[in-house]
């Protein structure tokens, strides 16, 4: 039975991250239990304070992406805020930045200061290109990694531009890239008691995931194109026309094929020298699509899902997003869009991770903080430091 306690229970995470790529992979790691203290600059904190969509003067984008963390501030330019972090550090198991490389060297607390302070210490980093090689110390963000990457290349229609995917995938592919080296760190770091650097660019994070793609060109030479959304390597395997919006097909061999021919009516199309092979399909999709769309445009999206999941062949609605959101079984069954009550905004449904764990619990454990909202519990808890204490040192900036 699942407890209120996470996976991660115990783990101490130093969130310094921004924006998007590093406060998801906190966020991450705080819905499984760790405890995620993030650490915000006193003038104003992360730049999503101030990136909409707003309620009430609140960003919704923050929100979403710290839910589950405490925070604190800390000026890491004074020397003071300095000797405080190190401190921190020396409680802590993990640290996750976002900075462009060399930020944190010259402040003086890159990993290889904080590693005579705390050899076990977990250094998490993702940038745009990573800590090393001629363009390390440029800055990188989701388009950067999206077009250099080569998912873009490959993205959109024949003939047209190259198209950034709609959501920015660059930063979720880094943020979570950085998070299984984080944990794969802490693992071994049980059993050897050392920590480890944990460096990732948005841009190899980009590369990895094309996959396939890259292995076409590697293999036999082609580059491969904008193909809009079907497959390179099979068809029927896209998106189709009905009376409301579009479906996918994805009939990815013969049998499903079959199938799908059966549920159309069209059973000669099963031995229609054009179609018999998934390489006779792909060599003749255009073809194929002249087929099956007069058959979709009949039906609307749910009748299509219905006849051909009941058949057994793979479909699927292309969800809008105000479908996405009561999909009965995304939203129903699965939960991933559960409510919070946050200060200043009220209830807010957000966006979960999708880990479904038995034994433990992976949810949204409190709402997002404010701006050093936990300043005298963490610095009080962790360091011992008094309310003059804090009061000094938000007089001198410092906090």
């Amino acid at each position: 039975m699942e407890n209120g306690k996470g996976l991660l229970d115990g783990v101490v995470v130093l969130d310094l991250g921004r924006v998007l790529a590093c406060p998801y992979a906190a966020v991450l790691m705080a819905d499984l239990g760790a405890t995620v203290i993030k650490i915000e600059n006193p003038k104003g904190g992360d730049d999503t304070r101030k990136m909409g969509p707003f309620i009430n003067g609140n960003s919704v984008y923050y929100t979403n992406f710290n839910r589950s963390k405490v925070g604190i501030t800390l000026n890491l330019k004074e020397p003071e805020g300095k000797e405080i972090f190190k401190e921190l550090v020396k409680k802590a198991d993990v640290v996750l930045e976002n900075y462009r490389p060399g930020t944190m060297e010259k402040l003086g607390l890159g990993y290889d200061v904080l590693k005579e302070i705390n050899p076990g210490i977990v250094y998490g980093s993702v940038s745009g290109f990573g800590h090393t090689g001629p363009l390390s110390k440029r800055a990188g963000y989701d388009i950067v990694g999206q077009a250099m990457g080569g998912l873009m290349s490959t993205s959109g229609w024949p003939g047209g531009p190259a198209t950034r995917s709609g959501t920015p995938l660059g930063d979720v592919l880094g943020a979570l890239n950085m998070t299984v080296g984080v944990l794969a760190a802490l693992v071994n770091k049980q059993k050897t008691g050392l920590g480890e650097k944990v460096d990732v660019a948005l841009v190899d994070s980009v590369a990895a995931a094309m996959e396939n793609i890259t292995m076409i060109y590697q293999s036999t030479g082609r580059i491969p194109q904008r193909i809009g959304n079907r497959y390179e390597s099979t068809y029927p395997y896209d998106t189709f026309p009905t009376k409301d919006g579009d479906v996918v097909i994805a009939a990815g061999n013969n049998k499903l094929y079959g199938l799908l021919c059966d549920v159309m009516g069209r059973p000669e199309l099963k031995t229609d020298p054009r179609f018999l092979e998934v390489k006779d399909r792909v060599a003749n999709h255009a073809a194929l699509r002249e087929e099956i769309s007069p058959w979709t445009q009949q039906h609307t999206i749910d009748e299509v899902d219905q006849l051909l999941n009941d058949a057994g062949c793979p479909a699927c609605p292309v969800n809008t997003i105000d479908r996405l959101v009561v999909d009965p079984q995304i939203a129903g069954a699965r939960g991933m869009f559960p409510t919070i009550n946050q200060p200043g905004i009220g209830e807010l449904a957000i966006t979960a991770i999708p880990q479904h764990l038995t034994r433990t619990s992976s949810q949204p454990r409190k709402p997002a903080p404010l701006l050093g909202e936990d300043n005298a519990a963490v610095y009080g808890q962790m360091l011992g430091l008094d309310e003059a204490k804090l009061a000094e040192l938000k007089e001198k900036g410092v906090i």
